[in-house]
């Protein structure tokens, strides 16, 4: 879909902020309200709007913190298909919040949450592993988020400092 420098403009400014009111937003690409209206409407309806959402720093609501692991897989692509039945395979795990193909020496790369790391281990042994497409995997956690989608987390708590002993 070819879009317009306004449709461009749009975007970008919900990317960064997507509670911008209609009105502001309408003044920030000079448009009248209802005409930025209809045009996020119109981007919503194509899908290139796909969702609104928040990001959130989840270690500093109590009880809720969780573990986040990167795992390299690497696959066997089927025959007309190539690597989209095995990723589509992967993304239906209700664990998985990201799939990437990805170039290099691994063919994919899966984003998943669990409260443990014991219980990502298990989905990777039990789940991922498994799949009959599935050659290897390499597994990372994530111990510290210091940037995500742009947004720098912890600016004040730039003294802290994450050891890790060998």
């Amino acid at each position: 879909m070819k879009l317009s420098e306004k449709e461009l403009e749009i975007i970008e400014i919900l990317e960064k902020d997507a509670r911008t009111p209609i009105d502001v937003l309408a003044k920030m690409v000079d448009l009248p309200v209802e005409e930025t209206e209809a045009l996020v409407k119109k981007l919503e309806e194509a899908k290139v709007i796909v969702q609104y959402t928040a990001l959130i720093d989840w270690r500093k609501a109590d009880g809720r913190e969780g573990v986040t692991a990167m795992i390299d897989v690497k696959v066997t692509p089927k025959r007309g298909v190539g690597f989209d039945e095995v990723a589509e395979r992967i993304y239906r795990f209700p664990e998985v919040k990201s799939v990437y193909l990805m170039s290099g020496a691994y063919d994919l790369s899966v984003v998943i949450e669990g409260r443990s790391m014991a219980e990502i281990a298990q989905f990777v042994s039990e789940k991922l592993s498994t799949l009959d497409s599935v050659i290897s995997t390499t597994t990372h956690f994530i111990l510290k988020k210091y940037k995500h989608d742009g947004i720098v987390f912890d600016q004040g708590d730039q003294d802290r400092r994450i050891v890790v002993s060998p």
